[in-house]
């Protein structure tokens, strides 16, 4: 029977599929260098995982479209956009942030050259462009500045801090 358009079956059928809970999956990954099992709905993004289960937020939730960088991680090695990034998919996975970068006191050698060459301002990009600063060192794509610029190109920074950002690359790659 169609009543205003809508036909009543649907409607029932449409508060029944809300009233069912959400499908979960347990997954067991490194962040940061320690061990961890979590049980998460399947539509988890890394992101949220990293914020809002585990309290680590260095990531930045920018535009939770995969678009500007600010949540820019480290997957087994490889530059990830955690917000485009399911948890249920990183089984055994090993996932560094900006949390784990440095070493105690010692910060990673590109945070010392974001300091040292003054590449930040608002800072909202900065974790995002330093763990793809640190990805675009290890796949070796600082032979030159436009190199570096193309590989970040992914990382947005509203305030325009990009000569600096390149700088600091290029310092901690050991070509200044």
């Amino acid at each position: 029977m169609i009543a205003g358009g809508v036909t009543a079956g649907s409607a029932l059928g449409d508060a029944q599929a809300a009233a069912e809970p959400a499908p979960t999956s347990r997954v067991a990954l490194t962040v940061n260098g320690t061990r961890r099992t979590v049980t998460v709905d399947n539509r988890t993004s890394l992101l949220d995982l990293l914020r809002e289960h585990f309290g680590l937020t260095g990531s930045k939730k920018g535009c939770n479209a995969g678009a500007c960088g600010a949540c820019t991680v480290l997957v087994d090695g490889q530059r990830v956009n955690s917000c485009l990034t399911l948890t249920v998919r990183l089984e055994g996975a090993e996932v560094t942030t900006i949390e784990g970068l440095a070493d105690g006191d010692e910060l990673h050698p590109l945070q010392q050259a974001f300091i040292e060459q003054d590449a930040f301002q608002c800072g909202y990009c900065t974790p995002g462009q330093i763990m793809s600063g640190v990805g675009c060192i290890k796949e070796g794509h600082t032979g030159s500045p436009e190199e570096i610029r193309e590989s970040m190109s992914g990382n947005i920074c509203r305030c325009g801090c990009y000569v600096k950002i390149v700088r600091a690359v290029e310092q901690t790659a050991g070509r200044k």
